[in-house]
């Protein structure tokens, strides 16, 4: 399982439920790593997008919220885990600060970028242990830098 962020080096990751910063190229790399994919987010998360996204099976983490035509609700991380794995596609965890926090164990690979600006925030994406991970390639941009860290050893098992 992926996780994707993108985030300052003080580990923001938003403000008031809004990205703090748009890069276009970032967007462009969610967009080409997801397309055809699972994506599990938080229901705030999907409340700030406003819309399922096209082209990718959709799993929302409620315990409000009800199933729609193009959403998958699931109460938690694992049951939502679970569920994408049914598509046997590549499963991708986008946010936001509570659902990063709670996947974090199950991932294997995290596809961070890095903003160089600072920004402030309210919601930040947790610390990572650097003895769990490696980094398997560095691509910079004009304004942030894209990590690709795999895990060392084996994920928790959902």
């Amino acid at each position: 399982m992926n996780i994707i962020a993108a985030m300052t080096k003080s580990r923001v990751i938003g403000k008031n439920n809004q990205l703090p910063w748009h890069l276009s190229d970032d967007l462009k790399n969610f967009k080409k790593l997801t397309a055809g994919n699972t994506v599990i987010m938080g229901r705030k998360t999907f409340e700030s997008i406003g819309k399922p996204w096209p082209d990718r099976n959709n799993i929302v983490i409620s315990s409000s919220m009800s199933p729609t035509e193009n959403i998958i609700v699931a109460k938690t991380v694992e049951e939502a885990v679970q569920k994408a794995n049914s598509f046997k596609k590549e499963v991708f965890i986008i946010g936001g600060a509570s659902v990063y926090f709670q996947a974090l164990p199950f991932a294997d690979k995290l596809y961070l970028s890095f903003v160089k600006d600072d920004y402030n925030g309210d919601a930040y994406f947790p610390e990572l242990n650097q003895n769990e991970w490696k980094v398997e390639k560095k691509t910079d941009y004009p304004d942030f830098e894209l990590i690709i860290f795999t895990r060392n050893g084996t994920p928790e098992k959902v």
